[in-house]
């Protein structure tokens, strides 16, 4: 999303011509298809974290520019919110000691970060939603510098035409309308790359979307915002208002939102591009001078940018991404469902489940998908983001069942499967998973700490206010201690 572009006025012609331009690109993408012109030999695996920036208070702190600046690292970005930013972790291969290495590197470059953000006088957290942010911290002022973004939100509220009504009705309700994309701030998220082959990404996402709800209903880190207790996971609902670009008229019409679980399994990569273009308007319609088909003719490989650039401004909570690297195109799935933190080994944890999991349905006899509905992925999702950790959901041969019934019987030792079909070692293996089996068996992930200590602390006679700073000055060093939230005390 932190693209650089220039901030401009779009005119009739631009907005035709793009069209013209992303069209020949769907043609392009369709024969590079065809002709297999994709690497994927050797497939990596990549990790982005966003990350927010607080002061000695426990506040939101404006301060991203200051903090990349002391940084001074190319794996650190900016991203929507001042109090926000984003570490890009390198692709590495799964196999081999991939994982040890990742954790280790992980750990080692945001303690670095967080000494130089200290030397600006912020400090960094690995979060879902900030729970000691308020609306006012949520403004056109507090956007970052980047052009992109407030060109995306003269763009998003140019296609509404009126201000976004924010409704989310959780264990508290929360009613806000704002005049900016601000709020899509207050999500802050870890993101899972998986490069694959043309012909197998249609398996893998369908894969990944048929487990979404069960990713978000085990990493849940986001149930609080403004004050309010809402949904396990409120950055599923929050993101997905935050960023619509339809009036209430336009929703009753059946038009998509941005933001999408989507509508149906696919059978090629190419079905999601070719909807992305045929369902949404371009938000950002900017055109390169190259022509991409004369580039494939030439035998170059075509950047696809304004494809890419489409892509990039439709919210996919699984996305398809379309690269060149050294000259050399590849897919992969951008898995977008889960929340920053709370640790690293938690969050190494649950991309070991993530990709063990979809490794072994993507390879089975009889895929998943063809056992379940999609509208039943669907649900799952969002129930899920609703319960969390206690959540109940559907899967085929079970009917209705606990997550982490589901987890601990049926999905865990196929993760073990994949896992060993990525080749990495089975201790690493096992330490991974066994995280993730202790916090089923705990019920408490990072969400369930949040409230029990926020409840506890409001039972000894705190105000809402003060029992959100204490808690997140609770969650600090628990965070840079790197332990597994089911193990975290409780207040007693």
């Amino acid at each position: 999303m932190g693209e650089e572009v220039e901030q401009r006025a779009f005119t009739r012609d631009d907005r035709a011509r793009y069209r013209q331009k992303i069209r020949r690109s769907l043609d392009v993408l369709a024969s590079m298809l065809r002709e297999s012109r994709f690497e994927f030999e050797r497939p990596l695996t990549g990790l982005e974290i966003e990350l927010n920036l607080i002061d000695e208070h426990c506040d939101p702190a404006m301060r991203n520019a200051e903090v990349l600046g002391a940084i001074a690292d190319p794996d650190y970005q900016t991203e929507l919110g001042q109090f926000n930013i984003e570490i890009n972790v390198p692709p590495r291969l799964l196999a081999g000691d991939g994982n040890t290495d990742l954790e280790r590197g992980l750990r080692a470059s945001l303690n670095n970060a967080e000494q130089h953000a200290r030397s600006v006088g912020a400090h960094m957290v690995m979060i879902g939603i900030l729970p000691t942010l308020r609306k006012e911290h949520l403004s056109m002022d507090s956007l970052s510098a980047n052009p992109r973004y407030r060109l995306l939100n003269e763009q998003i509220f140019a296609a509404r035409g009126e201000d976004l009504d924010i409704r989310i009705d959780g264990i508290d309700r929360l009613a806000v309308t704002t005049d900016t994309i601000a709020p899509e701030a207050a999500c802050t998220s870890t993101q899972f790359h998986l490069q694959v082959s043309p012909g197998q990404f249609a398996a893998y996402w369908n894969a990944a979307q048929a487990i979404a709800g069960i990713q978000v209903a085990l990493g849940a880190n986001s149930p609080l915002l403004f004050g309010r207790e809402l949904w396990r996971e409120t950055r599923i609902p929050l993101f997905e208002q935050a960023t619509d670009t339809r009036s209430e008229e336009i929703k009753a019409q059946g038009v998509r939102p941005r933001v999408w679980f989507g509508e149906r399994w696919v059978t090629s990569v190419f079905d999601l591009f070719e909807e992305n273009v045929r369902y949404f308007p371009a938000l950002l319609p900017i055109c390169a001078d190259t022509d991409p088909e004369q580039e494939l003719e030439r035998g170059d490989i075509p950047e696809l940018s304004e494809l890419r650039l489409h892509n990039g401004t439709i919210y996919r909570w699984n996305r398809p991404v379309y690269a060149v690297v050294n000259g050399r195109p590849h897919l992969r799935v951008e898995n977008r469902v889960l929340p920053a933190g709370p640790t690293v080994v938690d969050t190494i944890a649950n991309a070991a489940f993530y990709y063990g999991l979809v490794r072994s349905l993507a390879d089975a006899e009889r895929p998943l998908w063809t056992q379940m509905s999609f509208s039943a992925a669907e649900e799952n999702f969002h129930t899920g983001a609703r319960h969390g950790i206690a959540a109940t959901v559907f899967w085929p041969g079970l009917g209705y069942v606990p997550v982490t019934e589901l987890v601990l019987r049926r999905l865990l030792p196929l993760a073990h499967e994949g896992l060993d079909r990525w080749a990495v070692p089975p201790a690493e293996r096992d330490r991974l998973l066994g995280i993730i089996e202790r916090r089923c068996l705990a019920g408490r992930n990072g969400a369930q700490w949040q409230v029990e200590t926020l409840h506890a602390l409001e039972a000894d006679g705190r105000e809402r206010r003060d029992a959100l700073h204490e808690m997140l000055q609770r969650y600090l060093p628990l965070m840079h201690g790197n332990v597994p939230v089911h193990e975290w005390p409780l207040p007693a």
